[in-house]
C-alpha cells in the first residue's frame, strides 16, 4: 500500500493526500510536479526511474488507510540531478 507522504522531498511543498501535484516513481519518491517534471526532467534523481501522478487516496478508506505523516525532506545536489536527468531523459522509461 501507497505511504501517500506528505511532502515533496526536495523542496518540501506540501502534498497532502488530494494534491493533483504530486509525482511518485516505482519506489514511491514523492516530488511536487515543478520538481519532478521541470527540474528532474522525468528522472527519479534517486533510481533513474519515469514518475507518474500519484494516486489520491479515497475520503472512504482514509480513516482506515491514512497517508503517511513522516516527512521525507532530502533535497538533491542539482548537477549531480542533472547529470543522471541528461542520462536518462531520452530513454523510454521502460527500456532504462
Amino acid at each position: 500500500m501507497l505511504d501517500i507522504r506528505p511532502n515533496c522531498e526536495h523542496c518540501n511543498k506540501d502534498l497532502p493526500n488530494t494534491s493533483t501535484e504530486a509525482m511518485i516513481c516505482s519506489f514511491e519518491c514523492t516530488y511536487c510536479k515543478t520538481c519532478a517534471l521541470d527540474i528532474f526532467e522525468n528522472v527519479c534523481p534517486s533510481c533513474s526511474g519515469n514518475f507518474v501522478p500519484r494516486p489520491i487516496r479515497p475520503q472512504k478508506e482514509f480513516e482506515k488507510f491514512p497517508a503517511s505523516t513522516k516527512q521525507i525532506f532530502k533535497p538533491k545536489d542539482l548537477e549531480k540531478a542533472k547529470l543522471n536527468s541528461d542520462r536518462f531523459k531520452n530513454i523510454q522509461p521502460q527500456k532504462r
